[in-house]
This record gives C-alpha cells, sequence and structure tokens, in this order.
C-alpha cells in the first residue's frame, strides 16, 4: 500500500463528497418517492420527488435508476450515474429536504457529456426554483 492511501477511517470528510446519508439505499425508500407520484420531466429524464417531514438530519437525498434497457454498457450507465451525482452535490445546499430519485426514462440516441449534465442540471434547478 503506498503511503497517501490508508483506509477508509483515516480519510478526512471532503465537502463534495457523497456519503451514505445523502442517498436512497433501501427499496422503501425508492418506492416511497414513486408512491408519492410527483414527477419533473425533461427530454431524457424524470426527476420524481417526495418532501422529508421527519428527518433526522434534514438534508436532500438522492437515488439514481439507469436501466440497462436503455443503455447497455456498463460504462454509459455510470457515466450518467457519476453526471448526476456530481450535479446533485453542487446544488445540494440549495435543495430543501427531500428525497429525489432521477431515472433515465428515454434513450440517449447520441451520448453527448455536457448535453446530458446541462439537462440534469436544469432538472435539479428547477427543483430548487419548484421549493422556494
Amino acid at each position: 500500500m503506498s503511503a497517501g492511501c490508508g483506509p477508509a477511517g483515516d480519510r478526512p470528510a471532503r465537502a463534495a463528497a457523497f456519503p451514505k446519508h445523502y442517498r436512497l439505499l433501501k427499496t422503501d425508500e425508492y418506492s416511497s418517492v414513486f408512491g408519492f407520484r410527483k414527477v419533473l420531466k425533461s427530454r431524457h429524464f424524470l426527476l420524481h420527488y417526495c418532501p422529508r417531514v421527519c428527518a433526522e438530519k434534514p438534508a436532500a437525498r438522492l437515488g439514481l435508476v439507469v436501466a440497462k434497457r436503455f443503455l447497455r454498457r456498463s460504462v454509459d450507465r455510470n457515466l450518467v450515474k457519476r453526471l448526476a451525482r456530481e450535479h446533485f452535490r453542487l446544488l445540494r445546499s440549495r435543495l430543501q429536504s427531500s428525497d429525489l430519485v432521477l431515472r433515465l426514462a428515454v434513450k440517449p440516441t447520441a451520448l453527448d457529456r455536457q448535453a446530458l449534465a446541462r439537462e440534469i442540471q436544469r432538472l435539479l434547478g428547477r427543483m430548487i426554483v419548484a421549493e422556494q
């Protein structure tokens, strides 16, 4: 092991990190967001959302659904997830306490990284405007 790579517990917490308390982890958490039936739409994505009322740590949490039927290659699915997590991290402090699920709903014709990033950023930005 090299000098700069200690165990995960030794690393300092980064401000732009994506720790578990900012993620939706359980099937029930996803089900409750889908069951709330509030959605914002864009060309390729659906952003399902549900306000959090009894949260010990009031913050927005993100869940991602990128189906294999829309993007066959795992590299492409992981790219979409990375873009979504990055824009969520950047906007997280401005979001109200809510659970969000970003779902790829339409197969992109061409995988344009910048266009997908702008679309995700606009969707999350609409969530900020809708809550204020």
